[in-house]
Parts: structure tokens; sequence; C-alpha cells
């Protein structure tokens, strides 16, 4: 038979059960609609994700202290910074220093356990510029105004204090001294521990709360064919005394990482989507089964009418193809759908693979195949007068 006629004939027993059809269909459908939606949303959060980078840069490095010999907590100098800064790559340098007994209330009315897990930082008017923050809300801290108490909330401490916007009105407690919330940051996703922070002036941390003026963290920026050398001299440049008690570190590395966890998931989800996919398989098997059993009149007539065993295989191959393809294509276009929205919905880029789509009806030709291929060759065994005798 020419290809137009076998599809013309599997496609007539698909007709003739429309219903058992798209069943069947639907299960291929379910297993490759879940595999290209596992695979494209993991795409478009990688995509996401470069798209971060490439915008916040993978050229920030960090400098805090870590332990001792004898495991005490290690302060870095306060000269760590001018220090830092005269590394030649540097091109930036800024930072923040934790201050252990201030914590942050939005009234003096609120209970002393109550923290909300907030903490207080001084901070230098350079950070937004090196670390890539936004302004969400008010301005961020200046020469002006370092030295008053004013502070600038990250926006998860922000959402915890219950505080939309900034205003000369809004006051927050910070060690038993009240502050003017002056500004409220955009999320930082190089520097996520400044997101739950208040964050004042270095001045005005030490005039008002006592602060050592030791830092805590110092963000760092340098050129981008640099970073491997710049980080290999940070610690010892850091604290030169006591280099070992410097922990340095590349954020950067730390989303991709936080990424990376992500393809654990994605491996399970694609195992249940082939889960699925065999589910759908037996579904067509099932199907095309039945299908023999209740057209053995059928096949009788077509035998005796001359259809060699070759051409009866071969249209209830044709018929299985044609009903796991079908399936593919749906599932295919299924996927699409939920990842474009879901990205939509997370304000990714959309990205699905071609390799996942042309792999998704691939395997669906591959399924029907061989959940089409016993029922072909029984039903290509029928002997006519056996098969007409059936009742």
């Amino acid at each position: 038979m020419r290809l137009g006629d076998v599809i013309r004939v599997g496609g007539s027993g698909l007709r003739t059960r429309p219903l058992r059809a798209f069943l069947s269909a639907l299960g291929i459908a379910i297993g490759i609609a879940a595999m290209v939606a596992v695979v494209g949303i993991s795409s478009s959060s990688r995509a996401e994700l470069d798209r971060q980078l490439a915008a916040l840069g993978t050229n920030l490095l960090t400098a805090s202290p870590g332990r001792t010999f004898f495991g005490d907590n290690a302060r870095l100098p306060v000269e760590a910074e001018t220090m830092i800064g005269r590394i030649g790559p540097v091109s930036a340098v800024s930072a923040v220093g934790r201050i252990p007994d201030a914590k942050v209330y939005r009234s003096d009315r609120i209970p002393a356990p109550q923290t909300n897990g907030l903490s207080a930082l001084a901070a230098r008017i350079t950070l937004p510029e090196t670390i890539g923050a936004s302004v969400r809300s008010g301005t961020w801290l200046n020469p002006a105004i370092e030295r008053y108490p004013a502070a600038v909330l990250g926006s998860t401490a922000a959402q915890r204090l219950g505080i939309g916007h900034a205003s000369p009105e809004v006051r927050i407690l910070i060690g038993g001294e009240w502050f003017v919330v002056v500004g409220i940051l955009d999320p930082i996703p190089l520097a996520p521990e400044l997101d739950t922070a208040a964050l004042i002036g270095w001045p005005a941390a030490q005039d008002h709360l006592d602060f050592d003026g030791h830092a805590t963290t110092v963000y760092t920026r340098c050129d981008d064919d640099q970073v491997t050398a710049v980080r290999d001299v940070l610690a010892a440049t850091a604290n030169p005394g006591a280099a070992n008690e410097v922990d340095v570190s590349r954020p950067s590395e730390a989303l991709a990482a936080k990424q990376a966890t992500g393809k654990t998931f994605t491996g399970l989800l694609l195992g249940l989507g082939a889960v699925a996919l065999l589910v759908g398989g037996v579904g067509v098997a099932n199907t095309m089964v039945i299908s023999v059993l209740e057209r053995r009149a059928e096949i009788g007539l077509r035998r005796s009418l001359g259809a060699t065993r070759g051409q009866v295989r071969t249209q209830f191959l044709a018929e299985s193809l044609l009903l796991s393809l079908l399936g593919g294509l749906g599932g295919v276009l299924l996927g699409a759908a939920v990842t474009t929205g879901y990205a939509l919905y997370q304000g990714w880029p959309a990205v699905i693979p071609a390799w996942a789509a042309a792999g998704g009806i691939g395997a669906t030709v591959v399924i029907g195949g061989i959940a089409g291929l016993y029922p072909a060759i029984r039903a290509s065994r029928l002997s006519p007068t056996e098969a007409l005798a059936a009742p």
C-alpha cells in the first residue's frame, strides 16, 4: 500500500471509536506534557538565572571573618577595606558591619523576644553601587544623613515590620534608639543577607549604637578577567596577619549552586513523566488489542478480499502509531502552554528546547510502535475463515 493509503486505513479505526482513541491518546499526552513542561520550566529558570547574572555581574567577591585557630569568632581589621581597595584590579569596595546588641522593632510596644529575625547593620554609602542594589521607596544613605538616626530597610525587613513605603513620619526602634526610615530596598540576589537587615550609616552606628567599626562583610568588585587572581589574594590582603581567619566567597556561585540543586527535582519530575508515558503506552496497547478482538470480522473480510498478512499488520501498526503521534503532538502543545504560562507568571523568558519537543514526539513514535506491534502481528495471523467465523 502507498503511504497515503496506510494513513487513511490506519485513521479509519480511530474515527470509528473516537472516545476510546481520545482517552488512549490522552494518556500519552499527559506523559509528554509532563516531560516537556519539566524541561521547559527548568530551561526557563536557567535562562532567568543567566539574565540575572548578566545584569548583576559575576565579578563580586566577599570577605568576611571566619574562625580563629582556637575556634573563636575572628574579626577583620578596621583597615581591611582600605587595604583591599589597593588591589590593582579592584574597581569598587564597600562593607557592612553587624551591630550585635541592636535589635530591630516596629515600636517600643513590641515584646523583646519578637525580633522577627532582623539584624542591624552599619553600611557604607557606596554599598548599592558595589552590590547592585536598588531603592524601591525613598532614598539611600548619603553624606548628608549618614551621621543621623536614619535607616534603610531590606525588602524582607520592611515586609516583616509592616512598612510599605519610606517616609519621615515612619520610625523604627533599633537598639533602643529611634531611627527614621528613609528608604526601602528591592531584593538583592547577590546579597540576600541584606534583605532582612536595617541598614544605618557607619558614623551613626558608632555614635548612637556603640558600633566598634569592624566590618563583618567586605564586598569587592574587580575586573571580570581578574576575578580568580583577586580571589587568591583577597584573604591575605584583608587580614595580612591571619589570612586563614578570612572567608572569601563569590555570591554568583551561590546562585548557580542554588540552580544546580533544582536539577535533582527536575530528574525526579522527569521520572514521573516517564511513568505517565509508560502508562499511556499500556493504554495504547490495550486499545489496540481490544480493537483486534472487536474487528476480527473486518480482518477476515479484508483477508478474503486479498489483503496480505503484511498489509493487515501495517494497518494496525499504522493505527497505533497515529494514535500515539496524536497524543505526542497534543502533549508537546500542552507542555509548551504550561511552560509559557508559568514563565510569564514568574516573569521569566519562556524557553522550550527544540530537543525536548522533538524528543517527546520521537518517544511517542517508539511507544506507539512497541504498543502496537503485538496487536498488529496478532491481527495478521488470523486466517480469513477463523476471523469470519468469530462471533
